[in-house]
């Protein structure tokens, strides 16, 4: 039986977008799908107004802690998403990678973070029916 999918969401400060994405992708898949997040340059802390942007959907992500990235992340993922980190991000044969176009809410209050949020809610949306329906198959 093959391992389950694993994920890792990377932007420049992990304190965003990534957050946000690993966020829904464990909310919606659970234990079906390995999460990860990291950033090329990460920040000091998330966020706030993500935090709070998050809360208003029920996820607490108040406790998540910005990760450097490293190349032993990216090579224990099968799917790398990148969000805004351009050349940084490392890349190995074999893995499948995918480059979200998305506004960084740095600097953002919760007004303007709202419609970031529901995009990466939408692509997570996708993600995991692709990622648990090959799972299941």
């Amino acid at each position: 039986m093959p391992d389950k999918p694993s994920v890792l969401f990377v932007c420049v400060h992990n304190a965003g977008r990534s957050q946000m994405a690993s966020a829904y992708l464990t909310h919606f898949a659970g234990d079906r799908v390995e999460v990860r997040s990291a950033g090329s340059q990460p920040a000091d802390q998330i966020n706030p107004a993500v935090v709070a942007a998050m809360a208003e959907e029920g996820i607490d992500i108040s406790t998540e802690i910005p990760k450097v990235l490293t190349v032993d992340a990216v090579q224990a993922s099968d799917v790398v998403i990148t969000m805004g980190c351009g050349d940084t991000c490392p890349v190995f044969p074999g893995k499948r990678y995918l480059d979200w176009q998305l506004d960084d809410p740095a600097g953002q209050g919760v007004d303007a973070i709202r419609p970031i949020r529901d995009q990466v809610r939408s692509r997570i949306e996708k993600l995991t029916a692709e990622l648990t329906s090959a799972e299941q198959a």
